[in-house]
């Protein structure tokens, strides 16, 4: 079986996850390793890795989703806001919605990924503005936990994942 690793990142967080996959069988290298190409259509398997816009993926994955007919596909990503199962089981379902109905879909994963500046200088912003916003504050304390994301135990998850989606093919 053929596979393909398709990503796109913002701040760079996806594109740690995707160089961090391991080769899926002892003695294959993606066919196409890259941004969103049509290259990578040729693939049996395509693992699609995203940045997570506002719930959903962003619009490069998005536009590249609809494409996967017949594919066997598994989504990965990274969110800001992380900590919560749920929340990201939400943002993959979002996800998932764009892959088309003839595709197979296997189990996806997701970390928290670190935020760029800009928004950690939003929420002191928010603050100073008003001191006692405690939705400002725990956005702040998501945002410096964030800070250190993909860690090592992301990436030890990510592997993880990665091996138990080639085994249960």
């Amino acid at each position: 079986m053929t596979y393909a690793i398709v990503y796109s990142s913002h701040t760079g967080n996806t594109a740690q996850l995707a160089k961090a996959l391991p080769p899926l069988w002892a003695e294959s290298e993606p066919l196409y390793c890259g941004v969103p190409d049509d290259a990578a259509l040729a693939a049996d398997l395509i693992l699609v890795g995203f940045w997570t816009d506002k719930g959903g993926c962003d619009q490069q994955t998005a536009a590249f989703l609809p494409q996967l007919h017949g594919k066997t596909v598994a989504l990965f990503g990274t969110a800001g806001f992380g900590g919560s199962r749920d929340y990201f089981d939400r943002i993959l379902e979002r996800v998932a919605a764009l892959v088309p109905s003839d595709a197979r879909l296997l189990p996806g994963f997701m970390c928290q990924g670190k935020m760029p500046e800009s928004v950690g200088q939003r929420y002191r912003q928010m603050l100073k503005d008003d001191p006692g916003n405690a939705q400002a504050q725990a956005m702040l304390q998501n945002f410096d936990a964030a800070r250190s994301h993909p860690d090592s135990q992301d990436l030890t998850a990510l592997k993880r994942w990665a091996l138990a989606l080639v085994q249960g093919l």
